[in-house]
């Protein structure tokens, strides 16, 4: 995947969990259930573990759960309740043993005691007790603080009031998990959509007698703060809590080995349909308290504990038509509509088919019996065909050789890098000849990362459209506001409205301009590097007029696949034209330069080889904050190479010959009088 579509991919996923944050804790009505929202948290922290010029502040990395609502008080938490890391196989759990093992310098893996504890689908709350009494008690919240909802909590029956127990801590937060019953659910299907999204709405109602009339359940499983507890393990302070008076799963085990886990983890997933309450995973915690201490935390979640997901949600639908979908880079995407079948709480009626060889592969043909699955996606996709139930009339899907849209051959572009032909077919359409790529380029336009042009989004972009009102993206700024004033749905004040937008973008940065106009390959990120190392939007049109495209390999960052697209992007007299009518229309400001008084001013510097203890990001953000430059290649335009451990002995080698200064790690944080 190249990287402008990981930045893309990656964003979307970011605002896909904005959104069902902002349902869940702000809005009371969950939209999803947790099956998708920790596959869609999962999917994100992978993507920044791979890359790591991803970075959101809204990122499951830095934050745990959503801002409490304004609805309730709010309170902090005495320890945070953190988030779990998740695993979907065996090897994610061999890797979480391999890192406590090596965290704590220990070789005997069989000597690692697990409590597995099947987690329910529900809502996490904490109850803080006093002297054997229930004090009050708290939502997740962010995790730092939540909401105050002692007075609902209070309706549930298996929450004790009081504890008589001798041995009961004098203070102490219970935590545990709050749910339905799928059998008292039955009698609210027609209010939820799914169990845990009752008990999430039962939960915040304002009035605790409305919670009351809603059969809430409470299961205990760990604690926060806590003194004057007295056990060393976890199975042990499990016991404790049904002698206490809490009730606890009863699926609860102590367990040695991977396999072991294996085992019991294929066994409970095997009982999930005749349970009475929804499991999700089974949550593994080392079981030594002391252990637990000694591992400590990291980031948002417990290095000593994991959950261990069940499979995605899926269902039976069939296929009643198959669509090819044109996105802006000319991609041809299949698309299975679907009856509408509801899946873990949503209608679904699209399905993605990928691509062309998925197609071929699984043989989907329209009036199949398919297989759906939900696992975090933004639509869904067909796992398999029920050939038993295929019609003996049916036919293959043949993929249009020609796009649908505007007859231009499709083609599937030959990949230096993996030696094939891509899976992916597009429209050898370039510019805006293509009706669907021309939408989807405006569409990309007044996006919120480019032109963000409030008011215009989608939905009027392909209304505009049909109207003749736009072709192409510099038509924005000379809409016809007179003929808009006219049409359905619209009136003098939503088009002075619409006006205002426009026009308050008529200036923007020259790297959020390079990033509007949609070239393939080139992100927001590219664009930056872009825009930094051309200073200004006349030396942009200049290279279509100089043809020195290569002077942009110099730019660490940018290689030759986003270079061939800036190529293929100026040699189209529509773009050309774009180019000339926008820049007569709005103003695209100069890129802000770097600080100019650092101690690497006007220096240039490489990096090859693994750096000890620092990031490859964080050495790059170092030299360019202190008024430095990254180059990709090694040219007399190099000052310094930094050399980490197993460097590139090609680099290490042209350096010599170029009499270009070689660091080391140390010799290079020396310079930044900083120590290694």
């Amino acid at each position: 995947m190249k990287k402008k579509e990981i930045e893309k991919e990656y964003k979307k996923k970011i605002q896909k969990l904005i959104k069902l944050n902002k349902f869940y804790y702000e809005k009371n009505s969950p939209i999803v259930d947790d099956r998708e929202y920790d596959t869609l948290k999962n999917d994100i922290l992978k993507l920044e573990s791979k890359h790591s010029y991803l970075k959101s502040k809204n990122s499951p990395s830095k934050i745990v759960g959503f801002k409490p609502s304004k609805n309730f008080k709010k309170i902090s938490h005495r320890v945070p309740m953190l988030s779990l890391a998740n695993a979907f196989d065996q090897d994610d759990l061999n890797n979480f043993e391999k890192k406590i093992m090596n965290y704590l310098n220990q070789k005997d893996y069989s000597e690692i005691e697990y409590s597995a504890e099947p987690k329910i689908d529900g809502i996490s709350a904490s109850l803080s007790f006093k002297n054997g009494k229930f004090i009050n008690g708290l939502s997740r919240g962010d995790g730092k603080e939540g909401e105050d909802i002692t007075e609902n909590l209070k309706t549930i029956n298996d929450i004790p009031q009081t504890i008589l127990s001798k041995d009961f801590p004098s203070e102490i937060d219970i935590r545990g998990e709050i749910f339905i019953q799928n059998y008292d659910f039955k009698k609210l299907a027609g209010k939820f959509a799914n169990p845990r999204n009752a008990a999430s709405g039962s939960l915040r109602h304002k009035n605790p007698l409305e919670t009351k009339k809603i059969p809430l359940k409470f299961i205990a499983y760990t604690f926060g703060y806590e003194k004057g507890l007295n056990i060393k393990k976890q199975s042990e302070f499990l016991k404790k809590l049904k002698e206490w008076g809490f009730k606890t799963n009863p699926l609860n085990k102590t367990i040695k080995g991977i396999k072991n886990l294996m085992k019991n983890y294929k066994d409970i997933e095997n009982k999930r349909g005749s349970l009475d309450f929804d499991i999700d995973g089974i949550v593994y915690k080392i079981n030594d308290l002391n252990l637990q201490r000694r591992l400590g935390n990291i980031a948002n979640a417990p290095r000593w504990a994991v959950a261990h997901k069940f499979s995605a949600n899926n269902g039976i639908s069939k296929i009643e038509n198959i669509e090819i979908q044109i996105g802006r880079t000319g991609a041809l995407t299949p698309v299975a509509k679907i009856k509408p079948i509801n899946i873990g709480g949503v209608v679904v009626s699209n399905a993605t088919l990928h691509n062309e060889e998925e197609i071929i592969r699984k043989d989907i043909r329209v009036g199949d019996t398919v297989l759906i699955e939900r696992a975090g996606d933004v639509i869904p996709h067909v796992i398999s065909v029920d050939l038993k139930l295929r019609d003996n009339e049916s036919k293959k899907f043949m993929f249009p050789l020609n796009c649908p849209s505007c007859g231009s051959k499709t083609v599937k572009e030959y990949n230096i890098m993996t030696k094939k032909e891509d899976a992916v077919r597009r429209c050898t359409s370039e510019g805006f000849e293509c009706e669907k790529i021309a939408i989807e380029k405006i569409k990309h336009f007044v996006s919120k990362e480019a032109f963000n042009i409030e008011g215009f989004g989608k939905k009027i972009v392909e209304n505009f459209w049909k109207l003749n009102l736009i072709r192409l993206p510099q038509d924005i700024f000379r809409l016809d506001y007179s003929a808009i004033e006219n049409l359905d749905g619209w009136g003098k004040q939503s088009v002075n409205n619409l006006k205002y937008s426009i026009d308050t973008k008529k200036t923007i940065s020259f790297e959020r301009f390079i990033f509007a106009l949609g070239i393939r390959h080139i992100g927001l990120e590219n664009a930056k590097l872009i825009s930094k190392n051309l200073s200004s939007i006349k030396n942009f049109l200049l290279l279509s007029e100089t043809k020195r495209f290569n002077d942009l390999i110099n730019i660490d960052g940018i290689g030759e696949t986003q270079i061939n697209s800036i190529k293929s992007f100026f040699s189209n007299s529509t773009n050309l034209r774009v180019l000339k009518d926008l820049c007569g229309l709005i103003k695209v400001k100069n890129a802000i330069l770097a600080k100019s008084n650092g101690i690497f001013i006007n220096k240039t510097f490489m990096l090859t080889g693994k750096l000890d203890g620092i990031s490859r990001a964080e050495a790059k953000s170092l030299i360019e904050e202190n008024s430095g430059s990254i180059i990709s290649n090694v040219s007399k335009k190099l000052d310094y190479l930094i050399i980490g451990e197993k460097p590139t002995k090609r680099k290490i080698d042209a350096a010599k010959d170029l009499n270009i200064k070689i660091l080391s790690q140390t010799e290079w944080l020396n310079m930044l009088n900083k120590t290694s």
